[in-house]
């Protein structure tokens, strides 16, 4: 038997929101599968996605990823007025939605999109629940990822 050769994107990531781990102390991890149409779909293959200034909001016992941008291909959406910007779907159970509307109510905390890729050729984002952290908190991360660094430096060189 012939066996497939893999071509394309070997990674499953398709994008990243690094400022959201910057900017946040996360909380808690969650996997929501996303609603999307054939364009959107075409165009993360593609990788054509942005998940910066994205969030969720939940209404109406729902979840709806608002702000993240599908940039549409020009040849996978002659027929469609696209909306890169529209509010997706985002699917989680029941008592997923119930756990992150009653940590939202909570003061200081949101939830926000963390990163997109593919698992088994579905579409899946990582949306956190996050606490705002303060100008303090920023540096002392960046401080102890710099101390981090210069200890793994200062191990491979001896």
């Amino acid at each position: 038997m012939a066996k497939k050769k893999k071509t394309g994107n070997t990674s499953n990531t398709i994008c990243l929101n690094k400022k959201a781990r910057h900017e946040y102390s996360i909380e808690d991890k969650f996997e929501a599968g996303l609603a999307l149409t054939g364009w959107e779909v075409k165009s993360l293959r593609e990788g054509r996605a942005q998940l910066v200034d994205s969030y969720v909001v939940l209404k109406d016992g729902e979840a709806w990823l608002v702000g993240a941008h599908f940039t549409p291909l020009k040849t996978a959406c002659t027929h469609v007025v696209a909306d890169p910007t529209r509010d997706r779907k985002l699917l989680l159970h029941r008592r997923e939605i119930d756990r992150l509307a009653d940590a939202t109510q909570a003061k200081g905390y949101t939830c926000v999109a963390l990163a997109l890729y593919w698992k088994q050729g579905r579409v899946k984002c990582e949306i956190a629940l996050v606490k705002g952290k303060k100008l303090h908190d920023k540096r002392a991360t960046e401080k102890e990822r710099d101390w981090n660094r210069e200890k793994q430096r200062a191990m491979a060189t001896r």
